[in-house]
């Protein structure tokens, strides 16, 4: 039985409403101003083992040693016979080839043969190894899906051709303005489809092999080898984002089926809220119980919300007797959860004059959001926190990256910086997965998928990141507004997967660390080139003879000593150590890195923190040996101040890059210009799941956003279409990232486009002069190839014609609004100066299912639109009434009209629908205003072309004769 008096946290009770925040007293927030020599020795205790509470050394993780020996494993016959009977001829032929093949493997290593990870020249030793299989392989599309598809787009490119050819030398003299409008609308669309068609033209499934993970990296009853991870979750406004929906975001990741060592959670709060902090410690309390009852059972999903949501038969593969008992049991625990969840919510909707207090007195340090220290605040780690069965739980790390009054703090780009600079100091794993604070892992075994990727050692020495697909809660059966954006995740970038990899999309994505850090992707090297042994010494002779004479002498670079570095201190932001103090420390460093870059380069690409520069020149991840813990702390709190960023090349060269509020496009185009290749992976088991926006105009609003960031880059000098020539980015490739920019650009002519019909049908004139048989056949081959190019597409991407068709639909919806309003802001950002801000996207926490799917709030989006709607209709009814008033032969021409104009409104019909779903809730300005303009235009054209018959009737003279 629940009681009216609940305490608040672990501190102060709800009955008063000016009741301060009380942190939680058992871990010390350590900020700027307060280190960990300040904390009483009876805390040193809670301190994490990597800050070293209590004086003990740091000692580094137990990181995956890519030379260590793999066993093979034995033949087993159930397994690798296959149809072969035990003891058959052919099995003893196939165990007999083995074992050659096993031998001569061994002999190779013993003749000085490197393993897969070294530069051995025989590129077939891995394959002959059973445990040293490749983790992943190319599933290409058959040949009877994608040759027809291929196929029809150079049919569709020459009849593309041939149209324009015909439309060009037929022009529409008696309506010259509107035929030219609509040829040049047409071309930009074929420019358009040729930038979007040709990446799709190598598209390529994949697949892993997470058994082989296993037994290479994770052997039960051994240290598990797989890679470290740091999870970056980042969050702004708990208003906007309900904690609640962050919390289950957290608990999924800390349940994840990984090892515990291996796993660290880093939650960004760039908004410093106390309601975060104090949610956060909640989730932290929550996750002891959570955490092994999801990996006892091995429940999908392990976000309790939507476990909990799921209308499924839960006992289905669930044999533990105690599982009932126990769900039930949990069940309880997180109603209680939401409840205290809610109640500091409900707690947080009215701030007290005087701020936030925490426990000890003194002020949240994050009272004033744009002004505040950064601070660190650690809830679980290795000796932070242990579970209801007392084992070990992954790290949990909540960091607010400091914030000042005239510094620039580049958005989320900037907290993602802070983030990655916060975890190279305290954990430094090689590997990094960022995710949004309302996308939950759907699939705990999502880690160990991009692994499979990422240790790959055919593959995984160039892959800079494995990118997720996006899967979505809380939409409506028929996606009225496209928020699945199926065609682009399972079209689009199944075609990119094959050229050099997919566009970094913001969330649901693992990045290798020393890709963000701008160093270029290994060189593929050659192999030996061999002489045949047939040909004639004296051609061999004369063929090096020729080759040296065009060799160029090359002379090797002196190898420069090691500088020591020794950083100027400053009050208040002074880094820790000097590099020369951890010399010795990063043994396990390139020393061929750390020779050839000086001081003056190290500043100016990382900052001025050694512990941090340091822990870049390890390429395989690690922590440092240092005496001073204390101080190690202190640089993490170093790293996420305001002022670090400044004359260094981070969003510039490293990191997420800066200038375009969509900071992914350019953050993965630049790793695609050094030479890496992303990996696209999707598990048949969605890896993660998020919610979308349901009404309308948050769903604008977020795809306003998206176009904005792409004019900026089309601005920046980042821009596809002039950067990176030179470098590592293939020649498709480029074009992919020139379509994501320059795509809102396609509002322009597409709004023409919709309004042509409808003059078209108040003028009576037509853009398409009298179609001959010729140019019928043109016509007709031109929407069936349109039409056969969308079904191919969807055939080989196993795409649903609902999805298709509903993407399609959206495309005129938002780029008649959202990206029409994204050229004129990027517009006025260039030319005139003026910078757009962007709101967060309201995320799904209420509880009814689909409650805000006809709400329309008010915004200047919903204009155009409904101006088009209002405007063919208009259209529609005076060309009909045109036809009846002037006789049968002006009902011909009529029909090309009207089928322009339909096409309009089907297109627009979603909207409509939203739009006449709840009149109640339709915003009556948005009415108003688009009568008024759809009557404006309709009046001017009574004005210059009136209903008046266009047939001339007999004329009537006088005769002269009275007939009276």
């Amino acid at each position: 039985m629940l009681h009216a008096h609940m305490t608040y946290g672990r501190g102060g009770d709800l009955d008063g409403v000016h009741q301060p925040f009380q942190p939680n007293p058992n871990v010390p927030l350590l900020t700027n101003g307060q280190m960990v020599d300040d904390i009483p020795p009876e805390q040193h205790a809670l301190v994490p083992s990597f800050v070293g509470g209590g004086g003990k050394r740091i000692h580094p993780l137990p990181y995956a040693d890519s030379n260590l020996p793999v066993q093979p494993r034995s033949m087993d016959p159930s397994k690798d016979i296959g149809s072969y009977g035990y003891g058959s001829v052919a099995w003893k032929e196939r165990m007999e080839s083995w074992k050659q093949k096993q031998e001569r493997l061994h002999q190779a290593r013993n003749d000085g043969g490197k393993d897969w990870n070294g530069d051995g020249d025989d590129a077939d030793l891995p394959l002959m190894d059973e445990a040293r299989q490749p983790l992943s392989r190319k599933v290409p599309i058959p040949s009877s899906l994608i040759n027809p598809y291929r196929m029809i787009i150079v049919i569709r490119l020459v009849i593309v051709c041939l149209f324009f050819h015909y439309r060009v030398m037929h022009p529409v003299h008696d309506a010259f303005v509107l035929w030219l409008i609509s040829v040049i609308c047409e071309i930009w669309f074929a420019m358009s489809w040729i930038l979007d068609q040709f990446p799709k033209w190598f598209p390529i499934e994949r697949e892993t092999y997470l058994d082989r993970l296993t037994l290479r990296f994770d052997k039960e009853g051994q240290p598990s080898q797989l890679a470290p991870v740091d999870f970056f979750v980042s969050t702004v406004d708990p208003a906007k984002e309900p904690p609640l929906v962050t919390a289950n975001t957290i608990l999924s990741i800390l349940a994840v089926d990984y090892p515990v060592d291996k796993l660290s959670c880093y939650v960004s709060d760039d908004g410093a809220a106390m309601l975060t902090f104090e949610g956060l410690s909640e989730t932290s309390e929550f996750a002891k119980k959570w955490v092994p009852f999801c990996k006892k059972y091995s429940i999908e999903p392990r976000a309790p919300e939507w476990y909990f949501q799921q209308k499924i038969d839960y006992l289905k593969d669930k044999v533990v007797p105690n599982f009932v008992r126990d769900r039930r049991a949990m069940k309880r625990e997180y109603e209680e959860f939401k409840i205290r969840i809610n109640a500091l919510v409900a707690k947080a909707q009215k701030v007290p004059e005087e701020g936030w207090t925490m426990q000890d007195g003194t002020p949240w340090p994050g009272n004033n959001v744009r002004d505040h220290p950064g601070m660190i605040q650690v809830f679980l780690g290795q000796s932070g926190g242990l579970d209801v069965e007392g084992n070990e739980l992954p790290r949990l790390v909540y960091v607010s990256r400091e914030k000042r009054p005239g510094y620039n703090h580049h958005k989320k780009a900037g907290a993602m910086n802070a983030l990655v600079r916060v975890s190279a100091v305290l954990t430094n794993a090689p590997y990094m997965l960022n995710l949004d604070c309302d996308h939950y892992v759907n699939n705990s075994k999502a880690v160990k998928e991009a692994m499979c990727f990422m240790m790959d050692p055919l593959v995984g020495k160039k892959v800079c990141y494995v990118q997720f697909p996006q899967r979505f809660d809380s939409i409506d059966r028929h996606d009225r507004y496209a928020n699945k954006n199926v065609v682009f995740f399972d079209i689009n970038m199944k075609g990119l997967d094959g050229i050099q990899g997919p566009i970094y999309v913001g969330t649901g994505c693992v990045f290798r660390r020393q890709a963000l850090y701008g160093y270029d992707a290994p060189k593929t090297k050659k192999p030996p080139s061999r002489t045949c042994n047939c040909w004639p010494k004296w051609c061999v002779c004369c063929f090096c003879f020729g080759n040296r004479k065009n060799k160029k002498k090359v002379t090797k670079p002196k190898t420069e000593k090691k500088k020591r570095l020794f950083f100027k201190k400053e009050e208040n932001q002074s880094p820790a150590y000097a590099l020369s103090e951890i010399d010795e420390a990063a043994a396990g460093a390139e020393t061929q890195k750390a020779g050839i870059v000086n001081q003056q380069k190290l500043e100016k690409k990382f900052g001025q923190s050694a512990v941090f520069v340091a822990s870049t020149l390890l390429e395989n991840g690690g922590t440092l040996r240092c005496d001073s813990p204390a101080s190690l702390l202190k640089e993490a709190i170093h790293v996420i101040g305001c002022g670090y960023e400044d004359k260094t090349d981070w969003g510039k060269e490293i990191g997420w890059i800066y200038g375009s509020v969509t900071e992914d496009i350019l953050t993965g185009f630049k790793m695609h210009c050094h030479g890496w290749r992303s990996i696209y992976c999707i598990p048949k088991r969605p890896a993660f799941k998020g919610s979308a926006p349901l009404n309308l105009s948050d769903r604008l609003n977020q795809v306003l956003r998206w176009a904005l960031g792409s004019i900026e880059i089309f601005f920046s000098n980042h821009c596809p279409l002039w950067y990176g020539y030179g470098g590592g980015l293939k020649f498709l490739e480029r074009f992919s990232y020139i379509n994501s920019i320059v795509y809102p650009w396609t509002s322009i002519p597409l709004l023409a486009y919709c309004t042509l019909p409808a003059i078209c049908l108040l003028t009576g004139k037509f853009i398409t002069p009298e179609l001959s048989n010729l140019a019928s056949i043109w016509y007709m081959s031109l929407f069936i190839c349109i039409f056969a190019t969308g079904i191919l597409e969807m055939r080989w991407a196993r795409v649903a014609v609902d999805d298709w068709w509903r993407n399609e639909q959206f495309w005129v919806i938002g780029g008649v609004s959202a990206h029409l309003f994204a050229v004129f802001q990027g517009l006025l950002k260039v030319i005139a100066g003026v910078d757009t801000s962007f709101t967060v996207t309201t995320k799904a926490g209420d509880d009814e299912e689909f409650s805000e799917l006809y709400t329309f709030k008010w915004t200047t989006l919903l204009i155009p639109p409904t101006t088009l709607l209002l405007l063919n209709f208009i259209g529609v009814v005076a060309g009909i009434s045109n036809a009846i008033n002037n006789g049968y032969e002006s009902w011909g021409p009529l029909f090309g009209k009207l089928f322009f104009a339909f096409w309009v409104i089907v297109h627009l019909y979603p909207f409509l629908k939203g739009l006449l779903g709840r009149q109640n809730r339709t915003p009556t300005i948005v009415i108003v205003w688009s009568i008024l303009l759809a009557s404006i235009i309709s009046l001017l054209w009574v004005r210059v072309n009136p209903f008046l018959a266009k047939t001339d009737g007999p004329l009537l003279e006088e005769c002269g004769l009275d007939c009276t």
